[in-house]
């Protein structure tokens, strides 16, 4: 029997795009906590699995050529699970271009893009005392993160899912639009807001993002475990 993929997660939006992914591809998969609160990403075995300290990870002991395959970067490891599968990810060039560009979109700019309006939003006024001084980040990013909800929303114009069928690249975008922490309202996407309650619905999304949801804490908290967090996740230099 096929031994289980190890997934080396913490429930955030990049962990869930892989719990998702792994629910709805029914593979199976056993959980592997990496608390990025306490610094867990930084231990030198996770770091041989993920170079870049980052989660998630995972590790197929059941490779292409039947030994152990480690993969880092989601979007990577969606591709890697999605060929692996042959499920959510079209093998035709062409609809697999349509998935890829999506993928790399959210990839490259709306996770990190989203990222920087959590972090202005939720994080940075617990660490900074006078607010005048973030003020341009909530703006900059609360304002970029509303221009690619409108990118989202004429894309989802005239089909269903952003690639065509639904694939990895739902999977991907979903967990990353979080209205309500970004300071959007969804009340101007309606087509993006009929979207999100479409892929949402989906039992196997729902599991996915139930994952481990007891780990998480308000890291915008003032008490110590939530500075202690910050610490962790905001003041990391080279090493």
């Amino acid at each position: 029997m096929t031994q289980p993929i190890e997934l080396w997660y913490w429930p955030t939006p990049n962990g869930w795009k892989i719990s998702i992914a792994l629910e709805e591809m029914g593979l199976p998969y056993v959980v592997k906590p990496v608390n990025i609160g306490a610094g867990e990403q930084f231990a030198p075995a996770f770091q041989a699995l993920s170079p870049n300290g980052r989660m998630p990870a995972i590790v197929d002991p059941d490779g292409p050529d039947g030994q152990p395959l480690s993969i880092f970067e989601s979007g990577a490891i969606l591709q890697y699970l999605g060929v692996k599968s042959g499920r959510f990810y079209p093998s035709d060039v062409r609809a697999r271009t349509e998935v890829d560009q999506w993928l790399f979109w959210q990839v490259g700019g709306l996770g990190p893009m989203a990222g920087q309006t959590h972090h202005f939003r939720q994080y940075a006024p617990a660490m900074v005392k006078d607010q005048r001084q973030i003020a341009y980040g909530v703006n900059r990013y609360t304002n970029e993160t509303h221009r690619l909800y409108g990118v989202l929303n004429r894309r989802l114009a005239d089909r269903d899912y952003v690639a065509g069928d639904y694939s990895i690249a739902d999977m991907a975008i979903w967990p990353w639009l979080l209205p309500a922490l970004q300071g959007q309202d969804l009340a101007e996407f309606p087509r993006l807001s009929d979207w999100m309650e479409r892929v949402g619905a989906r039992p196997a999304v729902q599991a996915g993002r139930a994952v481990g949801q007891e780990w998480r804490a308000n890291l915008g908290a003032s008490n110590k475990a939530a500075q202690a967090a910050r610490a962790v996740l905001f003041g990391q230099r080279a090493r």
